[in-house]
């Protein structure tokens, strides 16, 4: 087996600051509330002909676009099977059962996941960090790892690993 080698970054400025609220349990939901999110990303592999698994600074920077996007945002799911989102041209209409909110669309940010869960928003970051590396840099890590922290001491992370 080659060498194998990893790289992590995790910076103050790989946070976002934003709203939301989950479905649980079939028929539960959560009261609308917000976070401090921390993201940390990690790559694994080879060296490659600059002895680097990947540059730090461009690994730093391309998870700080796909993080600053959800900062200071409601985030909502698109793919929830129990809340329902009604988008107009300046806001969206969400419902859960008798419940009712209405936000400013630039407000909110718009997620192809099924609930605003740590677990999945680790997965969605991800997901648009390894397809942001694969398209702009022709790279593709061996494992990828995103942890989203949103609360001290309470975190989830999603992994992914070539085939």
């Amino acid at each position: 087996m080659p060498e194998h080698y990893q790289v992590r970054v995790s910076k103050d400025y790989l946070v976002f600051c934003s709203g939301h609220f989950i479905s649980y349990e079939g028929d539960k939901c959560e009261r609308l509330h917000g976070h401090n999110y921390r993201c940390a990303v990690e790559v694994e592999g080879v060296l490659d002909e600059n002895y680097y698994v990947f540059d730090f600074i461009t690994l730093k920077k391309r998870t700080r676009a796909i993080t600053d996007e959800l900062d200071h945002r409601m985030m909502l799911p698109t793919k929830n099977r129990v809340i329902h989102l009604d988008e107009s041209a300046n806001s969206i209409r969400v419902n859960y059962k008798d419940r009712e909110w209405v936000f400013p669309l630039g407000d909110c940010v718009l997620l192809p996941i099924e609930n605003t869960t740590a677990e999945l928003l680790a997965r969605y970051i991800g997901e648009r960090l390894r397809d942001d590396l694969q398209t702009k840099f022709k790279y593709a890590p061996e494992v990828m790892r995103v942890e989203v922290e949103e609360s001290f001491g309470q975190s989830a992370t999603w992994m992914w690993q070539a085939t």
